[in-house]
């Protein structure tokens, strides 16, 4: 059950992701696509000052794995550099503990992530405008689809 949203500017796909946050509670997975440049980073910040986190957040491309704390503490993964990698990196405690995770190119990890999580992506449609793609895997996530489509 997949829903869409279509944002116009960056402040829209902020706004969102500031209201997912609100919504999210360890250990909930978070699982973000897009090509280069479609916002993942922007829409990664938006939900971490969302969930209280006050530090500078980047993209964790070269150290596959920054956490932040805030609200609920905050994992941010990169995971495209462990594309054909069999290396765990104690993936039970990532996504089973007590952090909410956001994890990018997570098609490299797909084993190791948890069935019940919320996959997004960013389709970029124009210079600031997305096509937001929500697919909720478990009823959990399934109601924060609704709670933040209506």
């Amino acid at each position: 059950m997949k829903k869409h949203i279509h944002v116009t500017s960056i402040a829209e796909t902020v706004q969102l992701a500031e209201q997912l946050a609100k919504l999210l509670s360890p250990p909930d997975v978070v699982t973000l696509e897009g090509d280069l440049g479609a916002g993942k980073t922007t829409f990664t910040q938006a939900l971490a000052k969302g969930l209280g986190v006050s530090r500078t957040v980047s993209s964790p491309t070269f150290t596959i794995i920054k956490q932040y704390e805030g609200i609920y503490p905050l994992n941010h993964l990169d995971v495209y550099r462990l594309e054909n990698s069999d290396e765990d990196l104690g993936w039970d405690e990532l996504f089973y503990g007590d952090a909410i995770s956001i994890v990018e190119w997570a098609q490299f990890i797909e084993d190791e992530l948890p069935d019940h999580r919320l996959a997004i992506r960013i389709i970029r449609t124009g210079d600031t405008e997305r096509m937001i793609e929500l697919e909720p895997a478990g009823s959990h996530f399934i109601k924060i689809c609704e709670a933040i489509t209506q």
